[in-house]
């Protein structure tokens, strides 16, 4: 039963542009659980923590993975946040199969670079890319823009973060 399965650890990131306005990528295709539905494909960058990995060290590691970045300051991060994985039927081997969702610390982080830096479309570290694009967006926005299952933690992201989307 999808009760007794545990949530996988992972990181959100909140990567604020001097503006205010917050990287999003657009999803590509699916993976597992993790649907993409038409018209929703926008999501902030977010992954799984290692064994042993701390938070910090995690977000760091994946905004680069799937976008590149490097230069970016802490601004601040929320609780844990969860969210269920919508059914589906995925092979018992499938990586997320043992998951019931996702258990998410997300970050705000100011990004310091150029945009010609982000780059999501390079695998990184053998992880393949998950964007075809990217762009800004303003923070209050972006939980109308991601598959239904995710909008409760965005909105929650969205309120935790407002003081720094300016």
């Amino acid at each position: 039963m999808a009760e007794t399965k545990p949530y996988r650890p992972n990181v959100g990131i909140a990567l604020l542009n001097p503006s205010g306005q917050v990287l999003i990528g657009r999803r590509f295709r699916d993976d597992g659980p993790e649907i993409i539905l038409p018209g929703l494909e926008w999501q902030m960058p977010q992954g799984g923590i290692d064994e042993g990995e701390n938070p910090r060290d995690a977000v760091m590691r994946e905004l680069w993975e799937e976008t590149g970045v490097a230069n970016a300051d802490y601004l601040g991060e929320t609780d844990w946040l969860t969210y269920e994985f919508p059914p589906f039927a995925v092979p018992p081997s499938h990586r997320l199969a043992k998951f019931r969702g996702q258990r998410q610390k997300w970050f705000a982080l100011r990004f310091r670079g150029r945009d010609d830096e982000i780059d999501p479309l390079t695998p990184r570290n053998g992880q393949p890319a998950e964007f075809d694009a990217w762009r800004w967006e303003r923070l209050d926005r972006v939980a109308d823009l991601v598959v239904p299952f995710r909008r409760d933690v965005y909105r929650n992201v969205a309120q935790s973060f407002a003081k720094f989307a300016g």
